[in-house]
């Protein structure tokens, strides 16, 4: 099957977006790749946002565009019932948010990549974002990561946003499967573990390919600054942190038969890194081999080891 022929399942999640969905939807019909559907599942939404989903309904020339009723329970488990959703079949499958701007080959670039692998073995894109304000101005862009994508680096940290991912059939169904045991913190998050910790491949794109719009009220935390890591580091060394990883390290023991001999005994070590004396601790850590993306990251990952925050 050709890549102009494979179609692709867009998962947006919505939420009183009124102000930007349809600067979004512009974006996803302006992409290169031909064959998309569109599935929205609005989450309670009680400004226009559902009447501009309606009025693209018969302007939308890709596939088929459905609008489905979220669970109305945050974010997270919105995307969740989407992934566990079999009415939604597709050959790939993206996430969207509703605010942001897509560049045009976010799609193709994907599916380029995939083409070069086993359909059968889950792979998931991702990339670099580039962060606009609410009224569109380009502000700096996301973090440049350079160490692989893997398994030790997801249990710690989130290289991606969800608004970047692709995966293919198989990474969706080994997501279904994880999903329908244990919700999670962030799709993102979880959807890079699950497919890393089943031994399948996961492409960071250095390309920003994707428009993030960041509200004035988060602006300080965007991934442009210094205050950003900043702040990042602020919530690790508050336990903020802790609190994700004990979320994440729960749902993967729900999924354990899902992951490689390698990626279990890595969870062992860390998870057991997180007990017992100061040299026990810093021994399972060493040994698991974990890390972030940054060397700072990575020394402030030991440090909230040390100080018993992670």
């Amino acid at each position: 099957m050709g890549k102009a022929d494979l179609r692709i399942a867009v998962l947006m999640g919505t939420k009183d977006g009124a102000a930007f969905i349809d600067e979004q939807l512009q974006s996803l019909a302006m992409q290169s790749h031909p064959l998309v559907d569109l599935w929205i599942s609005d989450d309670g939404s009680v400004d226009g946002t559902i009447a501009i989903v309606e009025a693209w309904k018969p302007r939308w020339a890709k596939g088929r565009m459905t609008l489905l009723d979220g669970p109305r329970q945050g974010f997270a488990a919105n995307f969740r019932s989407m992934i566990l959703d079999r009415r939604i079949d597709a050959d790939c499958y993206a996430f969207s948010d509703q605010d942001d701007i897509w560049e045009p080959d976010r799609l193709e670039s994907a599916v380029r990549w995939m083409q070069g692998f086993d359909a059968g073995r889950p792979l998931m894109f991702c990339s670099r974002t580039a962060t606009m304000t609410e009224t569109g101005s380009l502000v700096g862009r996301s973090p440049l990561f350079s160490r692989p994508p893997s398994f030790r680096n997801a249990l710690v940290q989130s290289i991606a946003g969800g608004n970047t991912i692709l995966l293919n059939r198989a990474a969706r169904d080994l997501l279904a499967r994880a999903c329908a045991r244990t919700g999670f913190v962030s799709h993102d998050w979880w959807a890079y573990l699950i497919v890393t910790g089943a031994g399948g491949v996961v492409h960071y794109d250095p390309r920003p390919l994707v428009r993030y719009r960041q509200h004035a009220a988060n602006l300080v935390g965007a991934n442009v600054s210094w205050q950003a890591r900043v702040s990042r580091l602020g919530r690790l060394f508050k336990g903020e942190f802790a609190g994700w990883t004990d979320l994440n390290l729960d749902g993967l023991a729900a999924n354990r038969d899902l992951l490689t001999p390698d990626a279990a005994a890595c969870l062992d070590l860390f998870a057991n890194g997180r007990q017992g004396s100061l040299f026990q601790r810093l021994h399972a850590l060493r040994k698991s081999g974990v890390y972030r993306q940054t060397l700072a990251g990575t020394l402030g990952l030991y440090l909230a080891f040390v100080l018993g925050r992670i």
